[in-house]
């Protein structure tokens, strides 16, 4: 098994392989509010190693004050925080003087992963630094959705990465449905590996029987939806969805749009046309709610997911495994197998609340996830920005329900 000290380096090359294909000035840049620049995110994932884990060192000499400022997200009781609106001003420290900061705080921690005999060290250390690569990995995701929102912008729509995809000629096949018998169900996390402390704990909901898709709804399905006006259609909607996508004006998923040789789309690999057999993604909750209604069916809930989810391998669409077979980091560029995991973040039609006996963690670090449940809806089953280490049944991944930037896509239950 691998230890804490290469995990930990392993996590973080990550982190600069999928910036290595930027330029500086790529990785700077602000595209909308939700976006953060590749910097930012390389000097977010320091910093919270630098706060919570070398923080506890009296020995420690905090490479810069000022990035207490500058690199904090959201946690209130550490300290103020820059607006998250307006990171894509934050020029300097540029790209090098962050790598330099990623070097310095690396060093430091690896010399207390190697030392731990120190005074400061105790159990919750390592617990605290295997958060902080899970959240970095995290971040990981966010990186590629950021800056692939970001080249959307350009007005030559460059490439991030070059990458294969997989040439399908046969008919795709008909739908599969796994079926699922009523009963009594424990979800949430049991083992003792590591969760988030949003996936505890553990209890018992009883569940109707009920199917849900073995394959995820695809650009061929979704096409179909928006021939018969599914954009058009009011009864289809939620009304906060009909009038969101009103408002924006939204007629096919983020980053689709269609020209003289018919409907293609943005990827990081590069535009291309709409092939009908790979995964629908880039659809906000509002469409995924819609679109289930006009075929007949709904969201599974997400119990109903994770206990489905349990027979259920993880296929080839993740960050990693992409990278590895040299495929385009996108939804079904490998393969379109019928695992529940991997190509899309799948939208469920649960809201994301607490578990029944859910308390969140003393100090800072109990601001992670809590405070975010109001307002946002439960995703499942990881995407193609995902790591295969960062993801498992009973990980609940959340974003409003208007949200469209991320790998987020659908499958049916009935």
């Amino acid at each position: 098994m691998t230890n804490l000290a290469d995990r930990y380096q392993q996590v973080r090359a990550f982190s600069e392989a999928l910036a290595a294909p930027l330029s500086a000035e790529d990785c700077v840049i602000q595209s909308m509010p939700d976006v953060s620049p590749t910097g930012w995110h390389l000097a977010h994932t320091t910093w919270f190693f630098e706060t919570f884990v070398l923080g506890a060192d009296p020995d420690y000499a905090v490479y810069d004050a000022s990035f207490a400022f500058l690199f904090n997200s959201y946690y209130n009781s550490i300290g103020k925080q820059f607006p998250r609106s307006q990171r894509g001003l934050i020029s300097r420290p540029g790209l090098e003087a962050i790598r330099s900061y990623r070097r310095h705080v690396d060093r430091a921690l690896l010399r207390r992963l190697h030392d731990r005999a120190a005074d400061t060290w105790d159990a919750g250390t390592e617990t605290v630094i295997e958060l902080g690569l899970q959240h970095e990995q995290q971040h990981q995701e966010l990186m590629l959705t950021d800056i692939k929102h970001v080249l959307s912008c350009h007005p030559l729509r460059p490439c991030y990465r070059p990458g294969s995809f997989v040439s399908r000629e046969d008919e795709p096949a008909d739908p599969a449905w796994l079926d699922v018998d009523e009963g009594i169900y424990r979800i949430g996390h049991a083992d003792p590996t590591f969760c988030f402390d949003n996936e505890l704990p553990q209890h018992r909901v009883f569940l109707d029987s009920f199917r849900v898709c073995e394959q995820l709804v695809t650009c061929g399905d979704y096409l179909q939806f928006m021939a018969d006006g599914g954009y058009r259609r009011p009864e289809l909607w939620l009304s906060l969805g009909w009038q969101t996508a009103s408002e924006q004006q939204w007629a096919a998923p983020l980053y689709w749009y269609h020209d003289d040789d018919g409907w293609h789309q943005f990827t990081l690999a590069g535009a291309r046309p709409i092939e009908p057999e790979l995964p629908v993604c880039h659809v906000s909750y509002f469409e995924a709610d819609a679109y289930a209604r006009w075929a007949g069916a709904r969201l599974p809930t997400e119990a109903e997911w994770e206990v489905a989810a349990r027979s259920s391998s993880l296929g080839e669409g993740f960050a990693d495994r992409l990278l590895a077979a040299e495929a385009a980091l996108h939804p079904g560029s490998r393969s379109v197998a019928s695992s529940l995991y991997g190509d899309v973040w799948q939208w469920t039609a649960s809201p994301y609340t607490p578990y029944p006996g859910y308390v969140a963690p003393d100090g800072a670090l109990g601001e992670y996830n809590g405070k975010f449940m109001c307002n946002q809806y439960v995703l499942r089953g990881g995407s193609c920005a995902t790591s295969t280490s960062h993801i498992r049944a009973t990980y609940r991944n959340f974003f409003p329900p208007e949200a469209r930037w991320q790998f987020t896509g659908l499958r049916l239950a009935q």
